[in-house]
């Protein structure tokens, strides 16, 4: 099974077929409307503007499994996310990431690769010790940790890239830069 295998449902509940981005570069995100990391949007949206053009599509996936940090409907989710961000990018329903109820598409990244750590971001303490109470062994498995994690996909639809929520922006568009 690969990406392009996966069928999502859009924000009006409809069903969308990854297969409908073969050839394009996908940056696949799990998002919150009231998490630290919420202001990635504004470059997320910046990312955006800059490589749509060239074929990225950034797909913005909002969860609420995480400290309760996007607790609306996806309307009112995406209203928030349109009037304080602006952002234009495709913005899909609600999804649990990790767990028996996890999305599909969620539960193959994760299988498909690894946690490198958070870094050496000002957050890195904070959410290392918020991820420790909630997964005692969290440093040795794939699950996804918080909000805002990343999976590049490159136009082959190959997983090319996970980034965790603490990843400088600019290092995600690097990447995308050379997977572009």
């Amino acid at each position: 099974m690969g990406i392009y295998d996966f069928k999502v449902k859009a924000q009006d509940g409809s069903d969308v077929s990854l297969a409908d981005y073969k050839g394009k570069v996908l940056l696949i995100v799990n998002t919150a409307t009231g998490c630290g990391f919420t202001p990635q949007y504004d470059e997320l949206q910046d990312l955006y503007d800059l490589h749509q053009k060239d074929g990225l599509e950034i797909l913005d996936f909002p969860c609420n499994q995480f400290a309760d940090q996007a607790p609306g409907s996806d309307e009112e989710i995406h209203n928030f996310c349109t009037g304080r961000y602006g952002i234009t990018f495709p913005q899909f329903s609600k999804v649990d990431v990790l767990g028996e109820g996890a999305d599909p598409l969620f539960k193959y990244l994760s299988e498909n690769t690894t946690f490198d750590g958070f870094g050496k971001s000002p957050m890195t303490l904070i959410l290392k010790g918020v991820v420790k109470k909630m997964d005692k062994d969290y440093k040795n498995n794939g699950n996804i940790k918080w909000n805002f994690t990343k999976f590049l996909i490159d136009r082959d639809g190959k997983i090319a890239a996970r980034f965790e929520p603490t990843a400088s922006l600019k290092d995600v568009k690097a990447k995308v830069e050379e997977v572009l």
